[in-house]
């Protein structure tokens, strides 16, 4: 009588702890480049967050300046008014501002039913819970022939900058001051070019400031008085 006997091979120890070994092999290096990756993908997005206010800031300062309206010395006939550079103070803004300009970039609304120009200023301001540099801000008057004292919409731009300076080029020579609101100033045109620089509060004090530099393309404006000269008809 002939006794049935299983051929079938099993694996031995030895091949058991080798399996295991090169499983865990893989899954230490599978982990390894998912937490990699995973790494690459926050760093990425960490630098698109910290990007990100500031490719926002550049476009509305760049529209804001393309569109700047050219100065009237703040004639309250008009909707537009004097232009100014340095340490200002615009009314309805706390603080004193960049830049005051007034520029069409406005939009028409239902809440919002006045001209396309607007007064702009950019300034800093102290962060309300504290932190590196300060807060910049985009603060926007829209109702300018009001007969009250208008509305001054305070837009929030981005945190952490230590300082903001704008420049007027006269074709010569960058002025960090301009003021057009006097007939006798010096300055009684927009400046060829408005350069920008943002400095940010960064670990690296010797980083460059964010500079952004625009062409101004406006009519010429001089001290003369316009006078008009009436004659009868017979």
């Amino acid at each position: 009588m002939k006794i049935k006997t299983d051929n079938r091979r099993a694996f031995t120890l030895i091949e058991m702890i080798l399996a295991i070994g090169v499983a865990a092999i893989v899954l230490i290096t599978v982990n390894t480049v998912l937490f990699s990756v995973l790494h690459l993908r926050d760093v990425a997005q960490d630098m698109v967050d910290s990007g990100t206010p500031i490719d926002q800031t550049m476009t509305l300062l760049r529209r804001d300046l393309q569109c700047i309206v050219t100065p009237t010395n703040g004639t309250s006939k008009y909707l537009s008014g004097s232009f100014k550079l340095g340490n200002v103070d615009s009314p309805g803004v706390s603080g004193a501002v960049g830049i005051e300009m007034y520029t069409a970039t406005g939009a028409l609304s239902g809440n919002a039913p006045w001209a396309d120009i607007q007064r702009v200023t950019y300034e800093l301001k102290s962060p309300p819970s504290g932190g590196a540099g300060q807060d910049l801000y985009r603060s926007v008057t829209r109702n300018l022939l009001s007969s009250s004292a208008p509305s001054v919409n305070d837009q929030y731009l981005m945190s952490g900058v230590t300082s903001l300076k704008f420049s007027g080029y006269d074709g010569a020579n960058w002025n960090n001051t301009w003021d057009t609101s006097a007939l006798t100033a010096v300055n009684t045109n927009l400046p060829v070019a408005i350069r920008v620089q943002i400095q940010m509060a960064r670990n690296n004090p010797t980083e460059e400031p964010i500079t952004l530099i625009v062409p101004i393309d406006s009519v010429a404006r001089t001290n003369m008085v316009l006078t008009t000269t009436s004659t009868a008809q017979d």
